[in-house]
């Protein structure tokens, strides 16, 4: 069974947020973090994985991402801080 993941990056002073969906979150954010993964990303250096989501529905995990892109900042912080309060790299262990 194939999982599809909507994630949200950030860059190391957390300014800038980036949500986006993916069926291999490992692949995904290895390209962003090497700079291949969005100009958007790449403009903001945002390499840091601080939230994810796993469906079994590409469908689900596109209705979930565009939901998240339309809230507003405080919203989408206080989903981070649920799963990741200290809003650490939760890749960094996967590419050491």
């Amino acid at each position: 069974m194939r999982q599809y993941y909507v994630y949200i990056l950030t860059n190391y002073t957390k300014t800038t947020l980036y949500i986006g969906v993916t069926n291999n979150v490992e692949y995904r954010v290895a390209e962003h973090k090497t700079g291949e993964g969005s100009c958007f990303t790449g403009k903001y250096n945002l390499k840091f994985l601080v939230y994810y989501e796993e469906y079994d529905s590409i469908l689900d995990a596109i209705y979930r991402e565009k939901q998240l892109k339309k809230w507003n900042r405080e919203w989408k912080e206080e989903l981070i801080n649920e799963m990741n309060p200290k809003w650490e790299d939760l890749s960094k262990e996967w590419y050491e």
